[in-house]
């Protein structure tokens, strides 16, 4: 029989889908109200892997990266997600035949080695977890950086991101050696 152990805390991350960058200020403070504050914030990337959500949000989508200064328990994730669609619904744009969302937040948690991402929708690759909320390992960290898997999303796979990933872990690492939980 194995011993029941305690995991390491995580770190929050949180990417961001947006075609009206002015509201990430104020997206963000309903973040940190629940998440606490900011320690790292990538610069605002264009979105151009799908238009998927073009319909919905317009063109000249961008994407920005951000982690939180406080860890979490990795057990939280699907609060958190059920958290971040409530944010999301507080920016819905009303529209004549639909509700638009102009935010589109993807919650999920960084350790030293993967990178988890909250969905809504179950997959082959995604276990769930509860309340509707299933998790996917989106990234691993093999070979000093991080990997994507056959699934992992086409952005979620560019160069840019990794490196931003791993800078976030970098923090993340530096966390948990100041704590003495490493």
């Amino acid at each position: 029989m194995g011993i029941v152990t305690r995991p390491q805390p995580v770190k929050a991350v949180m990417g961001v889908l947006t075609a009206e960058p002015g509201l990430l200020s104020t997206v963000y403070d309903e973040l940190i109200q629940h998440l606490g504050p900011i320690d790292f914030t990538s610069e605002l990337l264009p979105f151009t892997s799908t238009n998927y959500y073009e319909v919905e949000m317009g063109p000249d989508i961008h994407r920005q990266f951000i982690s939180f200064e406080r860890l979490i328990d990795a057990g939280t994730l699907a609060e958190m997600k059920l958290f971040t669609n409530t944010v999301e619904q507080n920016f819905i744009r009303q529209e004549p035949d639909r509700e638009a969302r102009r935010v589109n937040l993807d919650a999920g948690y960084l350790c030293l080695a993967k990178l988890v991402l909250a969905s809504t929708k179950d997959h082959a690759h995604r276990i769930y977890l509860c309340d509707g909320i299933y998790a996917e390992i989106t990234l691993r960290f093999y070979r000093k950086t991080f990997q994507p898997w056959e699934w992992s999303y086409p952005d979620y796979r560019l160069p840019t991101y990794i490196a931003i990933f791993n800078k976030i872990r970098e923090i993340y690492r530096g966390q948990l050696e100041d704590a003495e939980i490493f």
